[in-house]
This record gives structure tokens, C-alpha cells and sequence, in this order.
């Protein structure tokens, strides 16, 4: 077998472990004669998968007793409008620090008054903005930060004093890759195709206390205290993408959980930006201060030079490693299954492309 490492965005690469005991049990799970693809969400067999995908998230993540988890669809763009639809009634603060932050906040805006109070988008996002605490309004809502901002390589390395206003936060791009104390939000939400598994599933993580205020006219998809209700059922749920992110949780837990692959997520990421920072062709685009350990975007500030490097890579069986249009060059995504052996192989073939062409 030819694995590649796999340096895309998402969906991403998945840890071995969970693909090699889905391929063992695809067509029969358990003994049933059926694979989970086939199985009703409504069978005791299911939901005994759900329940379990469910539980590993609140033990990774060690999340209190007073939030509700929920397992949905639509995406973290789907969240953009069911945010506001469920928590804004007169106004929220927004830190706009990339697509998404940007992409969350146009989407608000259709559902009341959004104060905007920093942004780096004349510095095509390289950095999370300056926060100014006496911008904040004490009585917002919600205040909505993007914990890791995939496009631009950068993430927050602290975060912003809300008081006691709901921290809302969409860590697509870095849950389970670092500890976070989870009571320190209102509402956590994450697509899956980063570091929890396959596309298809968008982890909801709410305080109950913040359950029940859904407008009027918000859908009952987008309800989350409907979806409570009915356990994130309303509708069919993703059942296979909720089994295989059930399956790259027992590998992460088997890892020693987020304590331990945080640790080696700094490792894979000092390992390359160490490079980059000594290297005479090959630039970090973002930040020092703002540097993401999931996604590295780096360049080499000629753009018929960057594709041959993306080209050089691909025949070492580095792949998609093209950056964003937004930024160009070249970004590394190194999410929780990506080895220190892949961003090691990354290294030195940047190492060798840079000696070949200088």
C-alpha cells in the first residue's frame, strides 16, 4: 500500500488505526450482516455508536455536565446564520481574522446589529487583530471569535476577556488539537473534516443555559434546543461520518488524548517553521505572534517557483500542498493524524528543493 502524507486543508488525513478498522468492518459492524452506512439511526446498534461518539468528545474534551453536545449537519457555514438565529436578540461583537470570521459576520448581519471591533483584513489577515477592551459591548450577546483561521495560518494564542458575556467560537481547524477549558465558552462549534473525522458532521457544543432563545422564525433544523430535543435527529443524522469520528477518537484517546497530541502538534510545528525561518527561500506568511500549529502558510515570493516546489513535493508523495488563492504559495496542514515523520519528509524536501535551485 502507497499512503501519501496528506497535507490538505479539508477533508483531511484521517488517522490509519480508524480507516483500517472501518475497512475490517465495512461490510459486516458487529456482527449485524450490515454495514453502519445501512443501519436505520433508530436501531438500538446505531445509536449505541452515537451515544459512544458522543461520550469520547465529552471525555477528550473534558467538557461540564451543563453543555449539551450535538452532532448536526450544514457545516460550520451552516452555523454562521443558526449562531445569531439562536443567541442574537440586540446586538454581538465580532473579531473579523479571516475568510470565516468574515464569512460569519456577512451572515449575521441578516439577523440584526454586528459590531465589528478588530480586524486584519487590510493585512490580508497575516495576524489576529489587536483586541481593544473598551470596544467590547458588555451587554452584546455573544462575542465570536475563529479560534484558528485555516486559510491565513494563524490562530489565537490567547484569548479575549469577554466577562460575562458568551464566548462563541468556531474551532474547525484546531478542536482537539490543544487544550481548551470549554467553560470559558457559550458555544463551541467545529466542522468534523479537520481533526475530527470525515466531512459530514458539525460538533455543536452549547451551554444550557443558552438553549430556548432560537427567534421566532429560526427553522427547526437550525433550533438547537429542538435538536436537543430529539438528539440531533430531526432529520437522519450523518451515521457514517459520526461512526468514523467516533473510530479517530479511540485513536486519539489511545494517543494519551488532547494533553498528548498538543504536545506533538507543537513538536510537527516548530520543526517546519524553524526551518522556514532559517531558510533564504522560503518565507512564513504569517505573523510570529499569530503562527497557527495546524495550518503553516509559507512562500517563496516567486509564484512560477512556489507550483514547481507544489510539483517536486507531489512526486515525494507530499500532496496538496498548494496554498489558497487568498494567499498563494504553499500551506502545510498538519492536523492531529499527520505523523512527525510526514512533516520531517516536508522538511527535507524542502531542504533538497532549495539546494536544487539556488
Amino acid at each position: 500500500m502507497n499512503r501519501v502524507f496528506n497535507f490538505a486543508a479539508g477533508p483531511s488525513m484521517l488517522p490509519a488505526a480508524a480507516l483500517e478498522k472501518a475497512a475490517k468492518e465495512m461490510l459486516d459492524y458487529n456482527g449485524t450482516g450490515m454495514s453502519v452506512m445501512e443501519m436505520s439511526h433508530r436501531a438500538k446498534g446505531y445509536i449505541e455508536i452515537f451515544d459512544h461518539t458522543v461520550a469520547l468528545l465529552k471525555e477528550l474534551m473534558q467538557i461540564p455536565e451543563n453543555y449539551e453536545v450535538l452532532l448536526l449537519q450544514g457545516g460550520a457555514t451552516g452555523q454562521f446564520a443558526a449562531i445569531p438565529m439562536n443567541l442574537l436578540k440586540t446586538s454581538a461583537d465580532y473579531v473579523d481574522s479571516g475568510n470565516f470570521a468574515h464569512g460569519a459576520l456577512v451572515e449575521a448581519k441578516k439577523y440584526g446589529n454586528i459590531n465589528v471591533v478588530a480586524s486584519s483584513k487590510e493585512d490580508n489577515y497575516n495576524h489576529i487583530p489587536v483586541l481593544d477592551k473598551s470596544k467590547f459591548n458588555p451587554n452584546a450577546d455573544y462575542f465570536y471569535i475563529t479560534t484558528n483561521n485555516t486559510i491565513f495560518g494563524t490562530r489565537y494564542t490567547e484569548l479575549p476577556d469577554v466577562g460575562n458575556v458568551p464566548l462563541v467560537a468556531d474551532m474547525s481547524s484546531n478542536i482537539l488539537s490543544q487544550p481548551y477549558d470549554v467553560s470559558k465558552f457559550g458555544v463551541i462549534y467545529a466542522g468534523a473534516q479537520k481533526n475530527i473525522g470525515p466531512a459530514g458532521v458539525v460538533v455543536v457544543i452549547v451551554r444550557k443555559d443558552l438553549l430556548g432563545n432560537a427567534a421566532p422564525n429560526t427553522p427547526k433544523i437550525f433550533d438547537w434546543a429542538k435538536q436537543v430535543d430529539a438528539g440531533s435527529m430531526i432529520n437522519t443524522p450523518s451515521t457514517y461520518p459520526i461512526y468514523m469520528a467516533g473510530l479517530c477518537m479511540e485513536w486519539l484517546k489511545a494517543q494519551g488524548g488532547v494533553e498528548a497530541i498538543y504536545k506533538v502538534n507543537c513538536e510537527k510545528a516548530q520543526l517546519l517553521y524553524d526551518y522556514l525561518d532559517e531558510s533564504k527561500m522560503f518565507h512564513g506568511t504569517a505573523q510570529k505572534d499569530s503562527r497557527s500549529i495546524m495550518n503553516v502558510t509559507f512562500n517563496t515570493g516567486d509564484a512560477d517557483l512556489d507550483a514547481a516546489f507544489v510539483k517536486y513535493a507531489a512526486s515525494k508523495g507530499l500532496t496538496n500542498l498548494k496554498g489558497h488563492r487568498l494567499v498563494g504559495g504553499m500551506r502545510a496542514s498538519i492536523y492531529n493524524a499527520m505523523p512527525v515523520e510526514g512533516v520531517k519528509a516536508l522538511v527535507d524536501a524542502l531542504k533538497a528543493f532549495e539546494m536544487e535551485n539556488k
